[in-house]
């Protein structure tokens, strides 16, 4: 009970600013019509009972079963299945989230069909992919994540150079929309929970970092999708 009433106030204090400017420049400035208004207070109510199920749904099923998963797969004894594993979630995790699908349609509107929003989806969930597989890589292995960021920073500027400039900004808004909220809280508990069985729960941080890597990686493979289309 204490967390759905958390969760409703969390989206209540999230919501409710943006609706108040909205109110008050309709009552000012914008004077939209009456039935778009009535439209935008229809959709407020929406987003607001959709985004209490869907934070309701993250924290009481995809956040334990991510970090079992990730608790459960060092017990295999194989490295590669958690490198696998990471790469295979991650990348579902990805094609999953909302913020990811509202960037590829819009990207397929401007560029009228050029860039499909599937190839969109799915070029930047191979790049999380790629990059939740090297974070769990960097857990194992126990390299300092600075070593991976100053790279992949660096190939991020470097393949800047040769990309079209149109997919420059593309690609850094593709980094932004996989920190959302159905990746973020599978990838960190994913990883938080491989940290706490290799290293145990005092080095439970090491499982922390992941989000920054994620990012990484669907900024690269839309450069790199920018240098084929260049």
């Amino acid at each position: 009970m204490q967390t759905i009433k958390d969760t409703i106030k969390e989206v209540v204090f999230a919501i409710i600013p943006l609706s108040l400017v909205v109110i008050l420049l309709q009552f000012t400035i914008i004077g939209m019509p009456t039935d778009v208004f009535i439209q935008f207070l229809i959709g407020v109510v929406m987003v607001s009972v959709g985004l209490i199920l869907f934070l309701l749904g993250v924290h009481i099923g995809l956040l334990p079963v991510g970090e079992m998963i990730g608790a459960a797969l060092p017990k295999m004894g194989k490295a590669w299945l958690v490198v696998f594993f990471g790469f295979l979630l991650g990348f579902v995790a990805t094609v999953a989230e909302p913020d990811v699908r509202v960037l590829a349609m819009q990207v397929d509107l401007v560029s009228d069909g050029v860039i499909s929003s599937n190839l969109l989806i799915y070029t930047v969930a191979l790049g999380v992919a790629i990059f939740v597989g090297l974070a769990m890589l960097r857990i194992l292995l126990k390299i300092p994540i600075t070593y991976l960021l100053i790279g992949g920073y660096g190939l991020v500027f470097l393949l800047a150079a040769f990309t079209p400039a149109h997919f420059v900004p593309i690609s850094f808004d593709a980094g932004g929309v996989t920190t959302g909220p159905m990746t973020v809280p599978f990838i960190l508990a994913l990883g938080v929970g491989v940290a706490s069985v290799l290293r145990g729960k005092s080095a439970s941080t090491d499982g922390f970092g992941l989000v920054a890597l994620a990012s990484i990686g669907p900024i690269l493979a839309v450069l790199v999708l920018g240098v084929v289309y260049g």
